[in-house]
């Protein structure tokens, strides 16, 4: 990573140029669009089904703009290597850097996002704590080395299996659902809380929000987000190294 810094940064700057190219809003969407989902959401479940959350909206953004970056890496990744086909072919270089420049472009939204998200944390009479100084650093590190080892996996399989790329809209909206972004864990049945455990974004989303809501940090949380993060990454590593000999010839 740092002796391929530059052309690391390079390709960051083109998803960057490539994502907003003809928009007038340009980063504005990346905040507008989780904050028309909050709105949806709040109105659906907490004006007409009156779920019993507090701070709803605070609750909303904490979990969705999190996700933002997890589900917009994930269903884009599909098309790393094959919308970079003629750099494969004619450029010799890491190929992974490609998937990273695509998690490093959400990464930095989300990064960004954080004021928004703090904006909220005021007009809640919330504040940042000291903590975030270690933690939010390491829980982006934590959910990089998740959503990169999904990415890799999937943009290299995506070069054999086509269907990828349509499967993977339905896939991650499934894992939304499945996933306690819009709703909290209390509202799980005792019987399935083993699944907030088993789903790797679960104690991802958990973490953040516990951080931003000024809630205490589970510890059995954080270590399973790691221990997800770690085990994902190596696995999508994997997968990665065992197809990319083939890359030049398919894309």
């Amino acid at each position: 990573m740092i002796y391929y810094r530059d052309l690391v940064w390079v390709l960051v700057a083109k998803e960057l140029k490539l994502r907003y190219r003809n928009t007038v809003l340009g980063y504005a969407w990346s905040v507008l669009n989780p904050l028309a989902f909050a709105m949806v959401f709040f109105v659906v479940f907490k004006i007409f089904m009156r779920v019993p959350i507090a701070n709803y909206t605070l609750f909303l953004i904490t979990g969705l703009f999190p996700w933002q970056w997890f589900a917009n890496t994930v269903t884009s990744s599909n098309y790393s290597f094959l919308n970079n086909s003629s750099l494969i072919k004619k450029v010799k270089f890491p190929r992974y850097f490609l998937v990273i420049a695509g998690v490093l472009n959400d990464m930095i939204h989300f990064a960004l996002s954080i004021v928004v998200i703090v904006a909220f944390m005021i007009f809640y009479h919330k504040a940042p704590s000291l903590n975030w100084i270690v933690l939010v650093p390491f829980m982006v590190l934590v959910q990089f080395l998740l959503t990169t080892g999904i990415a890799l996996a999937a943009a290299s399989c995506n070069l054999f299996f086509r269907d990828l790329e349509r499967m993977a809209g339905i896939l991650v909206m499934l894992w939304f659902y499945a996933t306690p972004v819009i709703y909290s864990v209390g509202m799980i049945p005792p019987r399935f809380l083993w699944w907030t455990y088993a789903n790797p974004m679960t104690p991802v989303i958990m973490c953040w929000r516990s951080l931003f809501l000024g809630d205490p940090l589970s510890l059995s949380y954080l270590g399973a987000a790691a221990a997800w993060a770690v085990l994902i990454f190596a696995i999508g590593l994997r997968i990665y190294k065992s197809l990319e000999w083939r890359f030049a010839e398919i894309v």
